[in-house]
């Protein structure tokens, strides 16, 4: 698979992607965010437009998409790389863990363990870039991002694994 990349001076960037089938899919992406779909059935051929997206939708899809947003196997961990030697892995806190009841800043995770929480998933409600004041809760699934050797370290602050 061969992905195309073209400047589009004053509308933003195109990316055409080569199909198995000879087909291209075209993504316009927009100095505004907005993203826009096309499909072209040869390389010389006119392309039909099949959908549009705003930004914050387009991020969403494409997460869908990579997989971060869902994993369909079920594993004790979720993990992905974001760069080499970078990871995004999803945690459970237990209620045995250090980190239950503690503030972010008061457990100084990144301090202590090298890792950033990123996020915070708690029952239906999703606390995007948590502040050093955000408690911790039993329960609670964090998103963190640091090296393999700092997210082994915050595991350790997690508690007991048969709560995870």
């Amino acid at each position: 698979m061969t992905v195309y990349e073209s400047d589009l001076p004053g509308v933003g960037k195109k990316y055409e992607i080569e199909l198995e089938d000879g087909e291209r899919l075209v993504v316009v992406t927009h100095n505004t965010g907005k993203r826009e779909v096309f499909l072209k059935p040869e390389a010389d051929a006119d392309s039909d437009k099949l959908f549009e997206l705003s930004d914050r939708l387009a991020r969403t899809v494409g997460t869908i998409l990579e997989g971060a947003y869902f994993q369909p196997v079920q594993t004790e961990r979720v993990e992905t790389l974001l760069t080499e030697g970078t990871y995004i892995e999803w945690y459970s806190v237990a209620s045995d863990g250090e980190l239950a009841g503690q503030t972010i800043g008061d457990a100084r995770i990144r301090e202590v363990t090298g890792v950033s929480i990123i996020a915070i998933q708690r029952d239906d409600e999703v606390i995007t870039s948590p502040t050093p004041e955000t408690r911790i809760e039993v329960g609670d699934t964090l998103v963190v991002v640091g090296d393999r050797e700092d997210c082994r370290e915050f595991e350790k602050l997690l508690g007991s694994s048969d709560e995870r």
